[in-house]
């Protein structure tokens, strides 16, 4: 490796590369997938991730350093995976700024170094490569090929005759993650310390607000490349629960029985048309077509959708409330 400088055209072609994430590991079984997780010491992962990165607007801003895209060179990458190897790096703390929501509140941001945006970048490839497939399919959030309309898509075409609706937000999401908690999950499938503790020491790095450092004790600072992902997986928990328990526990019967008030109006309609009273029938018939076909509060039968979106998420139900 040479460390010249690269010009952002000749890094970009680097982004036919992308190919190593997720079909390396879809295919393979639960107890080898922790082996994608190498530490990530491969260059061309970071070519891969100055590829995704050096276009965007966020790339030419500044932490709490003049360090940015600019200049970049394959000799910062060489430096960067020695520094990892001998156990040198060190996160450093974000640059906290804020920025105004549409209710009028404001949310904290945290603006990391460029070099932390890159190395953020490459860990974020690789913990998306193994976990995105074992996501659940109600999530929708940060994920390739998924979004908001995805979300909607989804409610669209599978939650018809719904009838009550909870909407739910997750209050500071991203301030409130229990670091401790976020790297139990972690070691539960991947047993790389080194690399779990580097992803620790992230979490750990601390801000700096008016040039004042202050520790972080929770939360993944909204700003940074892996904060999104590492908070998918934190509230994977809360998709499995949902999966696992509250669905089962609300889902029952096949399908709803037949509405006896429609059945009896129908009954009659067929019997004046019998005997040639066709304006009663008529009149029958649009009564009947005011009512549901099937019994809305059947007992027997209930349903419980769920999705989630990042940190918001919607539950619906059809059936009896009680």
């Amino acid at each position: 490796m040479t460390s010249e400088v690269i010009q952002g055209d000749e890094w970009a072609a680097y982004g036919a590369l992308d190919t190593y994430s997720q079909d390396e590991t879809r295919d393979r079984l639960p107890a080898e997938r922790h082996k994608a997780t190498e530490p990530p010491y491969n260059p061309t992962l970071y070519l891969m991730a100055y590829a995704r990165l050096y276009s965007n607007e966020g790339a030419m801003t500044r932490g709490t350093t003049s360090e940015t895209v600019d200049g970049m060179a394959l000799k910062k990458i060489e430096q960067l995976i020695d520094d990892l190897r001998h156990e040198r790096f060190r996160w450093t703390p974000v640059r906290r700024t804020y920025i105004k929501k549409k209710n009028g509140q404001w949310r904290p941001l945290g603006i990391p170094t460029w070099t932390d945006k890159l190395l953020q970048e490459a860990i974020r490839l690789i913990l998306e490569a193994y976990y995105d497939s074992q996501f659940s399919s109600h999530s929708h959030g940060f994920r390739p090929d998924r979004g908001c309309h995805t979300a909607f898509r989804e409610m669209e075409q599978t939650w018809t005759g719904t009838k009550w609706w909870i909407e739910g937000d997750i209050a500071q999401c991203f301030d409130r993650l229990d670091h401790q908690v976020l790297v139990n999950i972690l070691r539960e499938k991947l047993h790389d310390n080194r690399f779990i503790q580097l992803i620790q020491w992230l979490l750990e790095a601390g801000y700096l607000e008016e040039w004042r450092y202050h520790p972080t004790l929770s939360g993944c600072p909204q700003g940074g490349v892996v904060s999104p992902l590492l908070s998918n997986i934190y509230l994977d928990k809360l998709d499995a629960y949902v999966e696992q328990e509250l669905l089962p526990a609300y889902t029952r019967g096949e399908q709803r029985q037949r509405n006896p008030v429609y059945n009896r109006l129908r009954v009659r309609e067929q019997y004046y048309r019998k005997q040639g009273k066709r304006k009663k029938a008529l009149e029958l018939r649009r009564e009947r077509q005011k009512l549901p076909e099937r019994d809305p509060l059947d007992p027997d039968y209930r349903r419980l959708r769920f999705v989630r979106y990042a940190d918001d998420f919607c539950c619906a139900t059809r059936g009896r409330t009680r």
